[in-house]
This record gives structure tokens, sequence and C-alpha cells, in this order.
């Protein structure tokens, strides 16, 4: 088992509590990051910034109970279906039976995008946000060890 960190977007207090949670339960973490990014961590990956890169790496680590931070719903739903856990950076947990209507919806704010729509991005980072990513980490840790 290991915890595999989509870094090129992660927020450092996400990294860190990763790291640190991984070092308290002797998991060993992986981040993989494109060389545009200048990540610290035990074990890292450098790819290039080829478009979704990190992410085909990400898949290519995973293997069943890793446990995978990333905020992209299309490889959170890949990550699930090789038995594995996915988390994102504000605490929420990625569950099967939600995959699909997520990846719905990101369609159609795709699709609303290339017409010329706007849509919201994400809010700015809360200390909740924080308390809730260590919360969701710790649970599926002690869920799986």
């Amino acid at each position: 088992m290991k915890i595999i960190v989509d870094a090129d977007a992660c927020p450092k207090n996400v990294l860190l509590y990763a790291i640190k949670a991984g070092r308290k339960a002797n998991i060993q973490v992986v981040t993989v990051a494109s060389f545009n990014h200048n990540i610290e961590s035990d074990l890292h990956i450098t790819v290039g910034n080829a478009s979704q890169e990190a992410d085909i790496k990400v898949m290519n680590l995973t293997e069943e109970n890793d446990i995978v931070i990333t905020q992209d719903w299309g490889l959170a739903a890949m990550v699930l279906s090789r038995k594995a856990y996915a988390i994102n950076p504000i605490g929420i947990e990625y569950l099967s039976d939600k995959m699909d209507f997520m990846l719905e919806e990101r369609n159609i704010k795709a699709e609303f995008r290339k017409s010329g729509g706007r849509t919201k991005g994400p809010s700015k980072r809360k200390s909740e946000d924080d308390d809730r990513f260590s919360k969701t980490l710790d649970s599926i840790i002690s869920r799986i060890t």
C-alpha cells in the first residue's frame, strides 16, 4: 500500500499532511508532478509537461488499496476501478456510486465552456478544508491498515 499524490495542483498543506500521515502509518508516499513544479518529498517522480502525463504516471503506479490524492475526477474514476481509494484535497473521498454523475457533470460543464460559457472556479481554500482532508485521510488509512 502507498499514498500517491497528484502533486501538479496539490495545495502545500495537503502534501505536507499526506507525507506526515504516511510516515506515521509507515506507508510510502509518492508524489508525481511535471518538471514545472518544485516538489519536496521522500519519493518524487518528475514527468514531462505533456497533457495528462502526470495522471498517466499516477495510474501506472496505482495498485489495489493504494490511496490517491487528486482533484481530477477522471483520474479518480480510474483509480477506483483499480480498487484503490481516491480523495480530493478538500477531504472528500471519491466513491464509485457517485462517479458517473460527477463525470457527466464535468462533461456538461466542458461543453458549456466550449460554447463560450463561463463556469465558477474552485472556492478559496479554508482551514476547514485542511481539517476535513486530514480526518478523511486518517479514516481511510485506519480502514485499510
